[in-house]
């Protein structure tokens, strides 16, 4: 197994930390589980990521002031982002992004394209049926057609960079872009961060409404082990009869080495994976960080 270490229970070391040389840390910034003294638990999901000397957050979670009661609790410096990434256009995973610009007003912003989504994305202006046979009055922009139409944005002075596929970012680091279709999320958009490592890929996911065995196989790697999954796997509905093997689905077929679920992923489905993975399964509620050497 990938020697991964907790170190922190909210605020306090609790293990010695070995030298490395640049250990991949993940501090779980927001979620409803966890805490410690000072934190606020709340229904949502920000985590902050340093990999290969970039620090990325990765959601900003429900509340802009409980966000940002945790992210200085925990003493977590935005003002010194790479960039953030958001996963997907739902509240619980944005309402922190004021607290994130206040902080640092020009860091790059990740975020799925959507027409006329909240991050602001520009539409065909052929996206609607013309009538010339109107009068201009009764007619879209006096029936001048615009190339385009710009959608406007909650963040219109944020440096938002719209991901309509998958992409890589940086060096080791790439975007997952898909779109559900699951019944009551279909057609929203949703992105998630790979990274890749020596010993494999570090996935790292908001809420999987594509699905995360979607998500997985969107890597295009599949000899590729998964070296740890953190984030929400959105069953918190699912019955014990989907959990149970999807859960060995996810160990076996897939290649998921280690996993800390959070977020959406549900009590039952806590459960399936601890018993699927074991000691490889990792606590990950709010306040934890978590270190692969």
């Amino acid at each position: 197994m990938i020697p991964l270490l907790l170190l922190t229970a909210a605020l306090g070391v609790v293990g010695p930390v070995p030298a490395a040389p640049t250990p991949t840390k993940v501090t779980i910034l927001y979620d409803a589980f966890g805490g410690g003294p000072g934190l606020v638990r709340d229904w949502g999901f920000a985590a902050l990521i340093e990999y290969q000397g970039k620090r990325i957050l990765f959601d900003t979670g429900n509340n802009a002031a409980i966000f940002a009661r945790n992210v200085r609790r925990l003493h977590a410096d935005l003002a010194h982002l790479d960039f953030v990434v958001i996963s997907h256009r739902h509240t619980d995973h944005t309402a922190g992004l004021s607290v994130v610009l206040r902080a640092n007003p020009h860091v790059p912003i990740y975020a799925p394209q959507e027409g006329f989504g909240i991050f602001g994305a520009a539409v065909p202006g052929t996206f609607y049926r013309a009538l010339p046979a109107l009068p201009d009055s009764m007619r879209y922009f006096d029936g001048v057609v615009p190339d385009s139409i710009q959608a406007g944005t909650l963040w219109p002075q944020a440096s938002i960079v719209l991901v309509d596929s998958s992409v890589a970012i940086a060096p080791g680091i790439r975007l997952l872009s898909l779109v559900s279709d699951t019944p009551g999320t279909r057609e929203l958009h949703e992105l998630s961060l790979l990274l890749a490592t020596p010993e494999g890929d570090i996935l790292v996911v908001g809420c999987s409404h594509p699905g995360i065995e979607r998500i997985l196989a969107a890597r295009g790697t599949p000899d590729t082990p998964v070296r740890i999954l953190f984030g929400g796997l959105h069953l918190v509905a699912a019955p014990d009869s989907v959990l149970g093997p999807l859960a060995a689905r996810l160990h076996h077929d897939w290649h998921v080495t280690q996993i800390a679920p959070g977020h959406c992923t549900g009590e039952p489905a806590f459960a399936a994976l601890l018993r699927e993975f074991g000691a490889a399964y990792h606590y990950a509620g709010l306040g934890r960080q978590l270190v692969l050497q």
